[in-house]
């Protein structure tokens, strides 16, 4: 099996410094643009609109759009524990200090290499075996030397049941033992790293909840695709509708609640909406502290034949 001090490449490593990667092969089906409305669509830039006063915001922004923008006040950043040079994570560090960032790092269990991905049951297995404790220990190690502020998520949206991570949808007695048994990886070796629980938003998400010593934020995912909104909910939702069921379900645990990952797409009447509001104070979301925009296409295709959505808050000429 290939170790954490295999080498990657430039580009890889431009995908570790400022977001998530996925180098699964994709058809021609999956690369496809969400069939939305272009004829509506004239705004140019979609990123959100900082409010004076309102919720934090930050990003993943693999295409550096953020990079010059002063009120970003997080960089977050996808780690794969098998095959990536950690040393890049300092690069990653002095970007975010430069800046004045803080660092969210999410910690996917797997091999970004589809080649290299255990099944959900032998990485479950393995994990249990200790077989991974010296992958975290490292990952850890590392981040206990760098001087960003750093949050850990790590194996995000366990509650989904789509099959598109190897640690979702486990049992929850098993998920939460995995999470319990990284997390005091965490504690020992770096121990001013806070810690995110990041379910999806999905009912059935607090089965999956480690207790209250084991989260210092909550994190949900919250996106919003014109198209998919239309056949799903009979109509588009805005980002408050689409926030509410995760956040009323981790409300109960009175944590700072995160939306560690949002995008949106569609038309300008869609769009608009989401821009304005993503960051504004809202009575209904107390809880709620920070956002943090998912700056690039999706990395798999959304049902109904949607392909994957651009959530990129400029156009790419690349698609």
């Amino acid at each position: 099996m290939k170790t954490l001090a295999k080498k990657i490449s430039t580009a890889a490593i431009a995908m570790l410094l400022f977001g998530a990667a996925d180098l699964s092969h994709r058809s021609a089906a999956q690369n496809a643009i969400a069939p939305v409305n272009t004829a509506a669509q004239t705004i140019a830039d979609k990123r959100p609109v900082i409010h004076a006063g309102g919720i934090r915001f930050g990003a993943y922004d693999p295409h550096g759009d953020f990079g010059a923008q002063q009120n970003v006040t997080t960089e977050h950043l996808f780690l794969p524990w098998e095959d990536v040079d950690l040393e890049t994570l300092r690069v990653a560090d002095a970007y975010a200090l430069a800046r004045g960032r803080n660092l969210l790092i999410t910690v996917e269990p797997w091999s970004w290499d589809v080649d290299w991905r255990l099944t959900s049951a032998e990485l479950r297995r393995k994990l249990f075996r200790g077989e991974y404790d010296a992958n975290m220990r490292a990952i850890a190690r590392l981040i206990a030397q760098l001087q960003s502020p750093v949050i850990i998520r790590w194996g995000q949206e366990m509650e989904d049941d789509s099959g598109r991570f190897s640690w979702s949808g486990w049992n929850p007695a098993d998920y939460i033992a995995a999470y319990r048994r990284m997390m005091d990886i965490v504690r020992q070796e770096a121990p001013k790293t806070k810690l995110m629980w990041s379910p999806k938003g999905k009912p059935g998400l607090n089965a999956y909840y480690p207790g209250d010593t084991y989260v210092d934020f909550v994190g949900l995912s919250v996106f919003g695709l014109e198209p998919y909104d239309r056949i799903v909910h009979n109509g588009p939702r805005t980002f408050a509708e689409a926030l509410r069921p995760g956040y009323d379900l981790v409300a109960r645990y009175h944590k700072p609640v995160w939306v560690a990952e949002l995008g949106y797409e569609g038309s300008d009447g869609y769009v608009k909406p989401w821009m304005e509001t993503a960051t504004l104070n809202q009575g209904d979301f107390p809880e709620l502290q920070e956002v943090v925009y998912f700056n690039d296409r999706d990395v798999h295709a959304w049902p109904f034949n949607l392909g994957r959505p651009d959530w990129r808050v400029v156009d790419d000429a690349s698609n």
